[in-house]
């Protein structure tokens, strides 16, 4: 775990899981320099750095925890590609020359995974992805694992600030009705805390990916009538969701269509095995009110 005397650089530490990161290291007693465009959270060190622009500097650091990435659901296109790639594969490319022999944790996704029903392994194809977030993801972690780093592979990642999966669900909400692609199913999520949590003890961890999620797996329907009370959920079958995913539709996109559609399941029994236990569920998001801070 990191502690006292250990400086951190985190990369997207203004951002959602990176702020997490950032005050978990901190509240451990480490250094924490955070390297983005903007400041990242009170008590610890900026250092400008555009991912899409030139190399970051990190002088001093003893570990690197990379959460900086390109995320969303942009319209397809070149030019969406174009953005995605610049940071989430060449700002991962400037990360790793910068880091040299440094202990790397890279924070990469489950989007990488080839769309599947059912429980997947670290050993699972990475490939297949349907979109720009995936495709640019799954390039910069080959890059990472290549290089030596640790990658981490949460899925969903839920909890108080979060700026993605919550608000994407509400603005889906039609006259009470959340339509669903396809039939119930089994849903890994991650709680930010258990990806923090993990961030902060991987550097230590031999080489090579970790899925990262909460303990159990959750029902779909179920989760989202927790998340959003009193929304009746509607089954629509999956050609009719992308359908309208393409033409911007209805308020599902066709990443949410991806995540929602196909119930996959992360096996984190690997990184179990280095004593990380994910510590969160949804239980607790939905029953402790937003930390203040």
């Amino acid at each position: 775990m990191i502690g006292p005397g250990v400086r951190v650089a985190v990369t997207g530490a203004s951002g959602f899981c990176g702020g997490y990161v950032a005050r978990g290291a901190r509240a451990l007693g480490a250094d924490v320099v955070c390297l983005g465009r903007r400041p990242g959270p009170e008590g610890t060190r900026h250092v400008r750095w555009d991912a899409a622009a030139g190399p970051p500097d990190l002088s001093g650091a003893d570990v690197v925890v990379h959460l900086a990435a390109a995320v969303g659901d942009p319209a397809s296109g070149r030019l969406a590609e174009r953005a995605f790639h610049a940071i989430n594969v060449e700002g991962a490319r400037r990360l790793l020359d910068a880091a040299g022999g440094r202990p790397v944790v890279w924070v990469s996704s489950g989007s990488v995974y080839r769309a599947h029903d059912g429980v997947v392994t670290e050993d699972h194809p990475v490939d297949g992805q349907r979109t720009a977030y995936g495709r640019t993801k799954a390039a910069g972690e080959r890059l990472a694992l290549s290089a030596g780093a640790v990658v981490l592979r949460p899925r969903a990642v839920y909890g108080h600030g979060d700026p993605h999966l919550l608000p994407r669900l509400r603005r889906a909400v039609r006259r009470g009705v959340i339509r669903l692609p396809g039939p119930d199913t089994l849903l890994s999520l991650t709680a930010v805390e258990n990806l923090a949590d993990a961030c902060l003890r991987a550097y230590a961890w031999p080489a090579g990916p970790y899925n990262i999620a909460d303990a159990a797996p959750y029902p779909r329907n179920e989760t989202i009538a927790r998340v959003l009370p009193g929304v009746r959920v509607r089954e629509v079958p999956v050609p009719v969701a992308l359908a309208a995913a393409a033409l911007r539709a209805g308020g599902v996109t066709r990443y949410a269509v991806e995540q929602l559609a196909y119930g996959l399941v992360l096996d984190i029994d690997r990184a179990r095995a280095q004593g990380w236990e994910p510590a969160r569920d949804l239980g607790d998001f939905l029953h402790h009110a937003e930390p203040t801070g």
